[in-house]
């Protein structure tokens, strides 16, 4: 399979999580939200690491590069959750959904070419998740001031663009299999402390608990389709085509919660959709 394909992937199954979200997040406390489905998604990808034989020892620098992706992917999940609480959606998507561009800029930086018309899709596609996302946001009620919210959505697209950069590098120094683990588990303490250190609650409630399982395992199948990448030829469009998952909730939302999209919401999935199939030439 393609980064490009596994991005997509990944990209569906955050949709998924996401839509979740919206429903949970009225009542149950984001914190245990968060610890559930960080727990579930390590224990997912241990059994997986384990039935596959895959476990073994890691290179040093490989696990530094993974603990590294781990604290970076805990900040963007905390990023995200805190700006998108805030809004508006139309302020925050955007920005969150830019993190390809940083992830294609590390990586033209550090000497893998991409071209002016590559350059140009990976935009079509954050143009078009953005103006998808974007346009979902119909409310007019009154938002806290805007500068801690650009400045979280800034940490989340930061966090993002950085657990993928480096977890796909310690993923072609190792197996991407317990690389990926180790990721899980750095995520996991950091949670873990992070809950202890505020005081914020662990126990979701038992009603929530089916779909913070199922968000867990989605989130473990995303995170682990982008990272796993790093062993792939063009490693960065998994990052890329991973950045839909915006536009995918939407999507999801309207088949299955018959929710509206517009017209211009359609374009903009074209747009976006445009972009995918050129870097998938």
């Amino acid at each position: 399979m393609s980064a490009l394909a596994l991005g997509l992937v990944a990209a569906l199954c955050w949709g998924f999580h996401d839509i979740c979200v919206r429903f949970l997040s009225q009542k149950t406390a984001i914190s245990a939200c968060i610890f559930i489905v960080i727990l579930t998604g390590f224990v997912f990808h241990g059994i997986l690491t384990i039935g596959t034989g895959t476990l073994g020892p890691m290179p040093q620098p490989a696990v530094y590069l993974s603990i590294a992706a781990g604290a970076c992917f805990i900040i963007a999940t905390f990023g995200l959750y805190h700006a998108f609480k805030r809004g508006p959606v139309r302020l925050v998507a955007p920005l969150i959904a830019s993190y390809p561009i940083l992830s294609v800029g590390w990586a033209a930086f550090n000497g893998d070419p991409v071209t002016a018309l590559q350059w140009l899709a990976v935009l079509a596609i954050v143009a078009g998740v953005s103006c998808v996302a974007a346009l979902s946001d119909t409310s007019d009620h009154e938002t806290p001031p805007i500068g801690p919210t650009i400045l979280f959505a800034l940490i989340a697209a930061v966090g993002f663009a950085g657990t993928f950069a480096l977890g796909q590098n310690a993923a072609a120094l190792s197996h991407d299999m317990p690389s990926t683990l180790v990721t899980r588990l750095a995520a996991l303490l950091l949670v873990v402390a992070l809950l202890l250190a505020f005081k914020l609650p662990f126990w979701p409630g038992r009603d929530a608990l089916p779909w913070l399982l199922a968000m867990g395992i989605a989130d473990g199948i995303a995170l682990m389709s982008v990272l796993s990448a790093g062993t792939l030829e063009n490693a960065k469009y998994a990052s890329v085509s991973s950045s839909m998952f915006g536009m995918l909730t939407i999507v999801l939302a309207w088949m299955f919660l018959k929710e509206r999209m517009t017209m211009a919401q359609w374009v903009g999935c074209a747009l976006a959709f445009s972009g995918v199939g050129y870097l998938a030439l």
